[in-house]
């Protein structure tokens, strides 16, 4: 639990975003009131950053400005669930299978009138560029993959992998057990933290840096809607009937034929990353580079914001 002195910090530091123009804005999408920051020309070419779990936009603080002083429009939504991001109808189902992620990002480019864009995302985020730039390369300029290529078999029974492995998923099976979700919901603000702190061993970040997000995992809708997530991926919840088909369509492991640079860290504490296989290019047949990140861990936007610029410039500097 964290002091009133710092929870008054968090909120005025929340507030001072909200002053200056950041976190003010919102667009309504058919489901969602989607909470965004932007920055950088109106007339740039937009870019949208999707944050992963246990995150939000500021992952992307040190990205943004130097993408704006190259001219480019940056959104940076916060994901349903997170911060101050809303369901318009109380009676809309609380659920973020992959499908629904991936179609909130098309939508919140249609609702601003985006008719193409870039897309760069980690963990959740990056499941959503990636499954946008898979079924929408019309839509989708050029991609940053933090991660690789995620898009998921949802109806197939997931393999086991080594004691390892299964080790640093371990989040993921206690959120499949009702003592999970409560534990989630009594205490996110450490197990998140803890998240951090395991997933991205060399990066030490601060009390302060780790509070000003923190709020947002304070969603109304942020248990149910991580709770679904981790339970749909594996065949323990069901999904929404409307993205039926589109599951169907990933179940299939579609091509990404838009340019997309990938990145890893090299200390990511869920995955190391594996070494470069021709597999991956078979999904990503216009892969222009593939980087591994020496001292950085999953949160690779925080950690090494220059190289998601640089990936990004790169591949938007080589696409129409």
């Amino acid at each position: 639990m964290i002091s009133r002195r710092t929870f008054v910090k968090v909120a005025g530091l929340l507030v001072a975003r909200q002053v200056t123009g950041q976190a003010a804005k919102s667009v309504d999408t058919a489901v969602l009131r989607i909470a965004y920051e932007e920055s950088g020309p109106a007339q740039g070419f937009p870019i949208i950053l999707l944050h992963g779990f246990p995150d939000d936009v500021q992952a992307f603080d040190d990205v943004t400005p130097p993408l704006a002083k190259a001219g480019y429009r940056t959104l940076v939504p916060y994901l349903r669930g997170y911060g101050p991001t809303r369901f318009r109808d109380a009676s809309n189902p609380r659920m973020a299978e992959q499908a629904a992620i991936g179609q909130d990002v098309v939508d919140f480019a249609d609702a601003l009138g985006m008719r193409r864009f870039a897309v760069a995302g980690f963990d959740w985020g990056g499941r959503a560029a990636a499954i946008a730039s898979a079924l929408h390369p019309d839509r989708v300029r050029a991609a940053v993959l933090i991660g690789g290529y995620t898009i998921q078999n949802v109806f197939a029974a997931p393999q086991p992998s080594s004691p390892a492995a299964e080790r640093a998923i371990w989040y993921q099976y206690y959120f499949n057990t009702e003592r999970g979700r409560a534990g989630l919901q009594q205490n996110r603000k450490a197990l998140c933290r803890f998240l951090w702190e395991t997933w991205s061993p060399t990066w030490h970040f601060t009390d302060e840096t780790y509070n000003r997000t923190a709020p947002s995992f304070d969603n109304p809708d942020f248990v149910d809607i991580v709770i679904h997530s981790y339970r749909h991926r594996i065949g323990n919840a069901p999904g929404e009937p409307r993205f039926l088909e589109m599951e169907r369509q990933l179940a299939e492991r579609p091509k990404i034929n838009v340019p997309v640079i990938t990145l890893y860290g090299a200390d990511d504490g869920i995955a190391r990353p594996a070494a470069e296989s021709p597999a991956e290019r078979t999904q990503l047949p216009s892969l222009i580079a593939r980087r591994v990140i020496t001292g950085a861990g999953h949160f690779l936007p925080r950690e090494k914001p220059d190289a998601v610029v640089a990936a990004l410039l790169e591949v938007l500097a080589g696409s129409k």
